[in-house]
Protein backbone atom coordinates (compact mmCIF):
# COMPACT_ATOMS: atom_id res chain seq x y z
CA UNK A 1 0.00 0.00 0.00
CA UNK A 2 1.21 3.42 -0.47
CA UNK A 3 2.21 6.02 2.05
CA UNK A 4 -0.33 8.55 3.38
CA UNK A 5 2.38 11.18 1.68
CA UNK A 6 2.47 9.45 -1.69
CA UNK A 7 -1.07 9.03 -1.85
CA UNK A 8 -1.28 13.24 -0.86
CA UNK A 9 1.52 14.39 -3.67
CA UNK A 10 -1.19 12.18 -6.87
CA UNK A 11 -3.41 14.32 -5.16
CA UNK A 12 -1.90 17.31 -5.60
CA UNK A 13 -0.67 16.09 -9.01
CA UNK A 14 -4.45 15.67 -9.91
CA UNK A 15 -5.44 18.64 -8.63
CA UNK A 16 -2.52 20.88 -10.66
CA UNK A 17 -1.52 24.42 -10.33
CA UNK A 18 -3.68 27.86 -9.91
CA UNK A 19 -6.79 28.69 -10.68
CA UNK A 20 -9.42 31.10 -10.43
CA UNK A 21 -12.66 29.45 -12.49
CA UNK A 22 -16.24 31.84 -11.19
CA UNK A 23 -17.87 28.65 -11.79
CA UNK A 24 -16.50 27.14 -9.21
CA UNK A 25 -17.37 27.62 -5.57
CA UNK A 26 -14.05 26.74 -3.96
CA UNK A 27 -12.24 29.99 -5.64
CA UNK A 28 -8.64 30.84 -6.37
CA UNK A 29 -7.16 27.43 -6.05
CA UNK A 30 -3.70 26.12 -6.29
CA UNK A 31 -2.99 22.35 -6.09
CA UNK A 32 -6.24 21.88 -5.05
CA UNK A 33 -5.67 24.28 -2.22
CA UNK A 34 -8.56 26.75 -1.82
CA UNK A 35 -8.58 30.48 -1.02
CA UNK A 36 -10.88 29.34 2.14
CA UNK A 37 -9.03 26.94 3.04
CA UNK A 38 -5.72 29.11 3.30
CA UNK A 39 -8.07 31.99 5.05
CA UNK A 40 -9.41 29.32 7.92
CA UNK A 41 -5.48 28.48 8.32
CA UNK A 42 -4.25 31.78 8.01
CA UNK A 43 -1.63 31.32 5.66
CA UNK A 44 -0.89 34.73 4.68
CA UNK A 45 2.23 33.67 2.81
CA UNK A 46 3.20 37.08 1.60
CA UNK A 47 2.63 39.16 5.21
CA UNK A 48 0.57 41.55 3.81
CA UNK A 49 -1.84 41.26 6.69
CA UNK A 50 -4.83 39.58 4.66
CA UNK A 51 -5.13 36.18 2.42
CA UNK A 52 -6.06 36.47 -0.99
CA UNK A 53 -5.55 35.30 -4.39
CA UNK A 54 -1.79 36.25 -4.22
CA UNK A 55 -1.17 34.33 -1.83
CA UNK A 56 -2.99 31.04 -3.47
CA UNK A 57 -0.14 31.49 -6.19
CA UNK A 58 2.09 31.55 -4.05
CA UNK A 59 1.62 28.04 -2.42
CA UNK A 60 3.92 25.45 -2.76
CA UNK A 61 3.79 21.73 -4.02
CA UNK A 62 4.97 20.82 -0.63
CA UNK A 63 2.92 23.03 1.49
CA UNK A 64 0.19 21.52 -0.29
CA UNK A 65 0.65 18.59 0.16
CA UNK A 66 1.26 19.28 3.62
CA UNK A 67 -2.10 20.63 4.07
CA UNK A 68 -3.40 17.43 2.92
CA UNK A 69 -1.85 15.15 5.10
CA UNK A 70 -2.14 17.11 8.05
CA UNK A 71 -5.63 18.39 7.38
CA UNK A 72 -7.71 16.46 5.27
CA UNK A 73 -6.36 12.78 6.26
CA UNK A 74 -4.98 13.13 9.80
CA UNK A 75 -7.79 15.27 11.16
CA UNK A 76 -10.70 13.85 9.99
CA UNK A 77 -9.60 10.15 11.48
CA UNK A 78 -9.40 8.65 7.84
CA UNK A 79 -6.31 6.61 8.98
CA UNK A 80 -8.88 5.05 10.92
CA UNK A 81 -10.30 3.38 8.02
CA UNK A 82 -9.63 0.16 6.27
CA UNK A 83 -6.45 1.02 4.27
CA UNK A 84 -7.93 -0.23 1.27
CA UNK A 85 -10.21 3.27 1.42
CA UNK A 86 -7.44 5.34 2.28
CA UNK A 87 -6.98 6.43 -1.24
CA UNK A 88 -10.19 7.15 -2.51
CA UNK A 89 -11.79 8.34 0.83
CA UNK A 90 -8.65 11.09 0.88
CA UNK A 91 -8.95 12.22 -2.56
CA UNK A 92 -12.14 12.69 -1.84
CA UNK A 93 -12.23 14.51 1.32
CA UNK A 94 -9.28 17.04 -0.79
CA UNK A 95 -12.19 17.58 -3.49
CA UNK A 96 -15.04 17.64 -1.17
CA UNK A 97 -14.67 18.06 2.25
CA UNK A 98 -17.26 16.41 4.51
CA UNK A 99 -19.67 14.76 1.85
CA UNK A 100 -16.90 12.18 1.33
CA UNK A 101 -17.63 11.06 4.62
CA UNK A 102 -21.38 11.33 3.82
CA UNK A 103 -20.96 9.17 1.23
CA UNK A 104 -19.60 6.77 3.18
CA UNK A 105 -22.19 6.91 5.37
CA UNK A 106 -25.05 6.26 3.17
CA UNK A 107 -23.07 3.37 1.43
CA UNK A 108 -22.20 1.62 4.41
CA UNK A 109 -26.28 2.50 5.21
CA UNK A 110 -27.46 0.71 1.98
CA UNK A 111 -25.06 -1.96 3.22
CA UNK A 112 -26.78 -3.11 6.40
CA UNK A 113 -24.52 -1.01 8.57
CA UNK A 114 -26.33 1.99 9.95
CA UNK A 115 -24.36 5.26 10.12
CA UNK A 116 -25.82 9.14 10.99
CA UNK A 117 -24.73 10.88 7.92
CA UNK A 118 -23.10 13.57 9.22
CA UNK A 119 -19.93 14.02 7.40
CA UNK A 120 -17.72 13.07 10.24
CA UNK A 121 -15.80 9.83 11.14
CA UNK A 122 -16.66 8.58 14.79
CA UNK A 123 -16.67 5.10 16.50
CA UNK A 124 -19.60 4.46 14.68
CA UNK A 125 -18.87 4.99 10.79
CA UNK A 126 -15.28 3.58 11.62
CA UNK A 127 -16.59 0.54 12.85
CA UNK A 128 -19.41 0.25 10.42
CA UNK A 129 -16.46 0.53 7.73
CA UNK A 130 -14.18 -1.51 9.28
CA UNK A 131 -17.20 -4.50 9.47
CA UNK A 132 -18.21 -4.11 5.63
CA UNK A 133 -14.94 -4.52 4.77
CA UNK A 134 -14.51 -7.60 6.67
CA UNK A 135 -17.89 -8.76 4.72
CA UNK A 136 -17.19 -7.44 1.34
CA UNK A 137 -13.56 -6.85 0.82
CA UNK A 138 -13.42 -6.86 -2.83
CA UNK A 139 -16.76 -4.45 -2.95
CA UNK A 140 -16.26 -1.72 -0.75
CA UNK A 141 -13.71 0.12 -2.62
CA UNK A 142 -15.88 -0.06 -6.07
CA UNK A 143 -18.97 0.51 -4.31
CA UNK A 144 -17.55 3.71 -2.97
CA UNK A 145 -16.04 5.09 -6.05
CA UNK A 146 -19.69 4.42 -7.61
CA UNK A 147 -21.03 6.36 -5.22
CA UNK A 148 -18.59 9.26 -5.95
CA UNK A 149 -18.89 8.88 -9.38
CA UNK A 150 -22.65 9.10 -8.97
CA UNK A 151 -22.45 12.19 -6.23
CA UNK A 152 -20.78 14.29 -9.25
CA UNK A 153 -23.46 13.13 -11.64
CA UNK A 154 -26.11 14.75 -9.14
CA UNK A 155 -23.90 17.67 -8.93
CA UNK A 156 -24.14 18.49 -12.99
CA UNK A 157 -27.93 17.38 -12.81
CA UNK A 158 -28.46 20.20 -10.45
CA UNK A 159 -26.33 23.01 -11.24
CA UNK A 160 -25.21 23.46 -15.08
CA UNK A 161 -22.63 25.27 -14.44
CA UNK A 162 -20.95 22.20 -13.29
CA UNK A 163 -21.70 20.04 -15.85
CA UNK A 164 -17.99 20.89 -17.85
CA UNK A 165 -16.33 19.49 -14.91
CA UNK A 166 -18.47 16.23 -15.66
CA UNK A 167 -17.65 16.36 -19.60
CA UNK A 168 -14.75 17.43 -21.90
CA UNK A 169 -15.93 20.33 -24.65
CA UNK A 170 -16.01 17.59 -27.18
CA UNK A 171 -18.99 15.75 -24.65
CA UNK A 172 -16.87 12.73 -23.64
CA UNK A 173 -16.22 12.16 -20.01
CA UNK A 174 -14.41 15.13 -18.14
CA UNK A 175 -12.14 15.36 -15.00
CA UNK A 176 -14.79 14.54 -11.79
CA UNK A 177 -15.81 11.42 -13.91
CA UNK A 178 -12.50 10.44 -14.59
CA UNK A 179 -11.49 11.22 -11.31
CA UNK A 180 -14.01 8.83 -9.49
CA UNK A 181 -13.00 6.06 -11.95
CA UNK A 182 -9.62 6.13 -10.98
CA UNK A 183 -10.39 4.68 -7.88
CA UNK A 184 -13.00 1.92 -9.63
CA UNK A 185 -12.32 -1.81 -10.91
CA UNK A 186 -12.02 -0.89 -14.80
CA UNK A 187 -14.89 -3.36 -15.67
CA UNK A 188 -17.47 -0.94 -13.43
CA UNK A 189 -15.99 2.40 -15.74
CA UNK A 190 -18.87 3.72 -18.04
CA UNK A 191 -18.31 2.94 -21.80
CA UNK A 192 -18.56 6.30 -24.03
CA UNK A 193 -21.94 5.19 -24.66
CA UNK A 194 -22.98 4.59 -21.42
CA UNK A 195 -21.71 8.43 -20.39
CA UNK A 196 -23.26 9.67 -23.49
CA UNK A 197 -26.88 7.75 -21.97
CA UNK A 198 -26.42 9.09 -18.60
CA UNK A 199 -25.93 12.92 -19.46
CA UNK A 200 -28.18 12.85 -22.19
CA UNK A 201 -30.59 15.06 -20.89
CA UNK A 202 -28.33 17.44 -20.37
CA UNK A 203 -28.42 18.48 -23.64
Amino acid sequence: MQSVREIAKEIVDREGGYVNDPDDPGGATNFGVTIHTMRRLGLDLDRDGDVDAGDVRRLTRRQATDIFVTHYFERPLIAELPEALHATVFDMYVNAGGNAIKILQRLLTEMGHPCVVDGALGPNTIGAARAAYVSAPQHLVDAYGIARRNYYFRIADRRPASRKYARTRAGTKGGWIKRAEEFITPRFHLSPAQFQERVAAWG
